[in-house]
């Protein structure tokens, strides 16, 4: 299928569950990008900052631009001035330039807090127990231009559902648990993003509330048919 009929039928299947989705498009020529703009597509996902800027100054301005990957405090800077979402703030520090930069632009940021769930090193993210350290912090107390919307987890890069389904469990639980502690009454505290092409199924039955989708718009890889365990 092409591009576009990919993202209507992404559409249909997700909008009627509330589930929002972003096409991630790293690495994607802008020429497919624009033609998912076209179809209707308005949040894409970036892992790098040079490509997200590359392409934020190509591409249509309300565009809603994700940050997905790990970012450098050195980098935030440029992105401060039209980033929708951070989806990757995984340590108190970054989270303070953040602020700052945010500051310097007089805006607020979004931001959700990655999470490591994967049995995997070569992940980024922050413990449960970093998390919660984190937001019992005064220095996070003191961020006035950071806005934490909620969490972001990447499963293991495995076959095994049973694995992947208890990793995203897991997560949603903890997300549940920071809203009744640290965001009670707080409506905006309302992402969890988790799920990709290959396990975004499993993920929406375990909570998510985003998903991170390449291939399922782009093509390039076949997406892993998924049962109940």
């Amino acid at each position: 299928m092409s591009i576009a009929d990919n993202i209507t039928q992404l559409k249909n299947e997700l909008d009627r569950i509330n589930v929002t989705f972003v096409a991630v498009s790293k690495t994607k020529p802008v020429q497919d990008i624009q033609q998912a703009y076209d179809a209707g597509q308005r949040r894409f996902g970036e892992n790098t900052v040079q490509e997200l800027v590359d392409k934020q100054e190509q591409l249509p301005k309300d565009i809603e631009w994700h940050l997905l990957g790990h970012l450098q405090t050195n980098k935030v800077k440029y992105i401060a001035p039209f980033i929708s979402l951070i989806q990757s703030a995984d340590s108190l520090k970054l989270l303070q330039e953040i602020d700052k930069q945010a500051a310097k632009n007089k805006r607020i940021i979004d931001c959700l807090l990655q999470i490591y769930i994967a049995d995997e090193e070569t992940k980024y993210g922050l413990s449960f127990d970093e998390a919660i350290e984190l937001l019992r912090s005064k220095e996070f107390a003191d961020l006035r231009h950071v806005r934490i919307r909620g969490l972001m987890g990447i499963a293991t890069n495995t076959d095994n559902e049973r694995q992947i389904k208890e990793e995203f469990y897991e997560l949603d639980t903890f997300f549940q648990g920071m809203k009744e502690s640290f965001f009670k009454g707080k409506s905006d505290f309302d992402e969890l993003s988790i799920g990709m092409s290959s396990d975004y199924k499993i993920a929406i039955e375990q909570g998510s509330t985003m998903v991170r989708l390449g291939s399922s718009v782009f093509g390039g890889r076949v997406v892993k048919h998924w049962k109940n365990n």
